[in-house]
């Protein structure tokens, strides 16, 4: 069989600087799948923006060739122009992105955005094309692909946003697709169930897929093939089965390393203590109303979070863990005082032990400085979170003025120490942040957030851009300055090998509620309910032989209504969380 694409001899480089990608060579073959795995900076990502010919402004391909064998015929996708290009985007060849925020117009609403590409390239009717836009809304796991297609990118969470990235690159079933970090924004369940998606879509097109991913367990699932690179070169290709079983490459095994895994052993959890609480939430709920588009139509009321208590100690690590949309976010801005908590609801918040605790929710100007000194957030989007027109060093070193703290030169030293820590060197402090990677963004919103030496760090996804190498650092570094400075976490994740290392307890949320919460070593072991059980199967691991069970995860990821009765629950009959055990508590029926 041919190859679909075919990529031979590709460098590329940056101004009159050294080439970032060298002597890049790989086929992908129809129905195939090609995983492009390496570090943050590896070159993986201008690879496959040279294919569609997007490239900075500044970048120059300047040697190889790219070539298309697709049913249209042969291209050269390096010697077209660009009016041939444009047909070949979206429509031939599609991209999902690394950050939707940024590829996403928040000038118009989701479902328009999506529609776009039917209306272009198949000549669809406005009434045609949403019609399958809501089907694929629904297929990629929106929730109420009615309201998803009536919003704009700001209304909706970055997983949310995500699912509206891979939509778009597969409603005109193109015969390659390439994924930039796909499902990074997603949880395990809507991951497992997207990655069997594009599986089914690879089944009944014949579509091609080059997956760019540093999730191992992403790539045991889906590759027939793979392509190792680091720092723009190739250490090692060829079929996924060798590659995964024995590594033949030092950098390849130093890859599998660093890859975090739920541990496999059974253990008792020690419950969280509780004699001195930094964070306190108590019957927290939040409502939004989100305003009817047609005038005749009342406003809906929608429910982030519904009574949450949680209580962190100082010291510790609690995880809320949960699929997007669950609420865990709102329910972290609304520890950090950015939102509001409905009427009835508390957040304390304590600076030392055997304190007054400081009413998060209404706080004097006074207090509300002294509390942003204290407790910070690393956002899940990095993109979002840094200013594109300020330099690195001007936005390491903004807290710090804000606050008036040290000299400028301490101010400048302190952000280089910061860099330094977080795997970045203090020559970065000039360059602004799309001069940087995802991965590389993300550890600048971690260094950004240490600045000020805060008690407090909400973590909302602080790893999910990062690959295994970069994520081990990272999160090796947090549990060293939660030793050294008695640092406290609320930290948000969908990744539960990442939750198993570093949490003292976790909390699972879905659909604004906890459903069970747990010390890990119980929760992982010995789950009770079946969204629970479900995050847990849908957990990928670097095992070819171990591949996900969507069947399990189906059973747990649909409706509240389709679980067994102990555990059912709608919108006017919730039962309560049960403690089954100590520590251990379950929203069941008793």
């Amino acid at each position: 069989m041919s190859a679909l694409l075919c990529v031979r001899d590709l460098s590329i480089g940056f101004g009159a600087g050294s080439s970032v990608v060298t002597d890049v060579n790989f086929d992908v073959k129809p129905g195939e799948t090609l995983a492009l795995v390496g570090e943050s900076g590896s070159g993986k990502t201008i690879t496959c923006r040279a294919v569609l010919r997007i490239l900075p402004r500044t970048a120059q391909i300047r040697s190889g060739t790219i070539t298309l064998n697709d049913s249209k015929g042969t291209c050269n996708l390096t010697a077209v122009t660009e009016r041939e290009m444009r047909g070949i985007r979206g429509n031939r060849v599609s991209m999902i992105f690394q950050e939707p925020m940024r590829s996403l117009s928040p000038l118009h609403k989701i479902g328009n955005q999506v529609s776009e590409v039917l209306w272009l390239h198949r000549g669809l009717s406005e009434s045609e094309a949403r019609k399958k836009v809501l089907t694929q809304f629904e297929r990629v796991g929106f929730p109420d692909p009615q309201r998803a297609y009536d919003s704009y990118p700001f209304e909706l969470s970055g997983g949310m946003r995500q699912r509206a990235m891979i939509a778009m690159a597969m409603v005109s079933k193109p015969e390659l697709l390439i994924a930039d970090e796909p499902t990074t924004a997603l949880d395990v369940t809507t991951q497992a169930q997207v990655l069997g998606l594009i599986k089914e879509l690879q089944r009944e097109t014949g579509m091609a897929l080059i997956l760019v991913t540093h999730d191992l367990g992403v790539v045991a699932n889906m590759a027939e093939q793979v392509v190792v690179m680091h720092k723009g070169r190739i250490m090692e290709a060829g079929p996924a089965a060798p590659i995964l079983t024995s590594p033949a490459h030092p950098y390849t095994k130093q890859l599998f390393d660093a890859a975090p895994e739920i541990p496999d052993q059974d253990a008792v959890g020690i419950p969280m203590p509780d004699d001195d609480l930094i964070l306190q939430m108590k019957g927290v709920s939040k409502t939004y109303t989100m305003r009817s588009s047609k005038g005749w139509q009342a406003d809906k009321e929608i429910y982030a979070c519904k009574g949450v208590d949680l209580n962190l100690a100082r010291g510790k690590t609690l995880a809320i863990v949960g699929e997007s949309g669950s609420g865990k976010t709102t329910a972290a801005r609304i520890a950090l005082g950015a939102e509001l908590p409905d009427p009835g609801g508390e957040v304390l918040f304590r600076t030392a032990p055997n304190t007054d605790p400081i009413t998060v929710h209404n706080m004097t100007r006074a207090q509300r400085t002294a509390f942003q000194r204290n407790a910070q957030m690393v956002f899940q989007d990095p993109y979002s979170s840094l200013s594109p027109r300020m330099r690195i060093q001007d936005a390491m070193t903004e807290p710090l003025e804000i606050h008036r703290i040290g000299t400028t030169a301490e101010q400048r030293d302190k952000a280089a120490e910061m860099l330094q820590r977080v795997g970045l060197t203090a020559d970065m402090l000039k360059r602004y942040p799309h001069a940087f990677s995802g991965g590389q963004r993300q550890r600048l919103s971690v260094a950004r957030a240490m600045m000020l030496d805060p008690q407090l760090i909400v973590c909302d996804e602080p790893t999910s851009a990062l690959d295994v190498s970069v994520q081990e650092q990272i999160l090796t570094l947090l549990e060293k300055l939660q030793e050294s400075l008695n640092l406290s976490y609320l930290f948000i994740s969908h990744d539960l090998a990442v939750v198993a290392r570093i949490a003292d307890e976790v909390a699972v949320m879905r659909r604004g509620l906890i459903v069970e919460q747990a010390p890990p070593e119980t929760l992982f072991y010995n789950p009770r309910h079946p969204y629970t059980k479900a995050l847990i199967a849908a957990q990928p691991e670097p095992d070819i032989n171990r591949p996900i069970d969507l069947k399990v995860v189906s059973l747990g990821a649909g409706a509240p209504d389709s679980w067994d009765e102990a555990f059912r629950f709608s919108d006017t009959v919730i039962p309560s969380l049960v403690e089954l055990e100590p520590g251990h508590k379950v929203r069941c029926h008793v």
